[in-house]
Parts: C-alpha cells; structure tokens; sequence
C-alpha cells in the first residue's frame, strides 16, 4: 500500500503526459504557458498578501490583540468558548500562520489533551482565513466588490468557532 501512495502523483503525471501525448498537445510548451499565467497570478496577490501580514504582526506588537481578548472574555464565557482561545478568534479570520502560531502556543501551554488544546485544534480544522482567502481569490479573479461574501464567511467562522467548542465540551466533558 506504501509503494501505491508513493507511485501516485508520478502516476498522475504521466497520464496526463501520455493524454496529452495522445491528444496531439505539446505537453512542454503547455506546461510552461501554465506556469507563466502561474507567476502572473501571484504578482497580482502579492500586494494583498504583504498588506496582511504586516496588519497581523502590527496587531501582535503593539497589544492590541491582548486588549481585545480582554474585553471579549465575558462573551465568550456566556457563549460556552474559552476564553484562552480569544487571540485565536481574532487571527484566524485575518492569517492562517499567525493563528497557527496562537495554537501551538495554547497547545503547548494547556497541552493537546487539555479541553483548551482539543479546541484549538478543531477551531484551526473548522474554520478559514476569510480575508486572506477573500483578498487571494478575488484579486487573482479581478474581483473589486466583495459585497456579500465576507460578512457571510464571518458568519461561517463564528458557527465553526462556536460548533468546535460545543462539539469539544460535548465529546470530551
């Protein structure tokens, strides 16, 4: 079974040369025009990408994510959330690195078997990036208006955030 998954993505490749092969296609040439529309891609969200990132480090530096976990305990506890996951909350809606960075930090602190641990790692596995995923997908598609999507996606994030901790309490009381 170990030689099946280690043949498989050289074995898709080939197919695909020996389809194109077939087909009568410069498999080469289509390789490097794909390529190429690639890196045009990522010239166009690079901009986006810088942007974020440095928000997120700006918010950690300067303390303003410590002061807004602070003011969100009380919610959070009504709502049945931990509140040690406040800083995750924040970030992972903005950058998936930093809020990895948050959960391992919790993990390590609380440890993985910790009910904090084990809603970390279902937050992180439950929820998305929505505004790396909004500025990287609509920017590469030329979308200008978001409209709609975001406050959506924020609205999926609070139900995956809030779906982790009930689903935590409920499996492992």
């Amino acid at each position: 079974m170990e030689l099946f998954f280690t043949m498989l993505l050289p074995g898709i490749i080939a197919v695909v040369a020996l389809w194109g092969l077939w087909r009568r296609v410069d498999v080469y040439d289509a390789l490097v025009q794909g390529a190429g529309d690639g890196l045009g891609v990522l010239i166009k969200i690079v901009p986006a990408l810088i942007g974020l990132m440095t928000a997120v480090y700006m918010l950690r530096a300067s303390g303003a994510l410590e002061l807004l976990s602070q003011a969100l305990s009380p919610v959070l506890n009504v709502l049945g959330v931990p509140p040690e996951t406040t800083a995750l909350l924040l970030v992972r809606p903005v950058s998936g690195s930093a809020a990895l960075g948050v959960g391992a930090e919790l993990i390590s602190t609380y440890g993985p078997d910790s009910s904090i641990g084990r809603t970390v790692a279902v937050m992180m596995g439950s929820t998305e990036t929505t505004f790396y995923t909004v500025a990287v997908y609509f920017s590469a598609a030329g979308v200008s208006r978001t409209r709609y999507a975001i406050p959506a996606a924020l609205c999926a994030d609070t139900a995956g955030f809030l779906a982790a901790s009930w689903t935590v309490r409920l499996f492992f009381p």
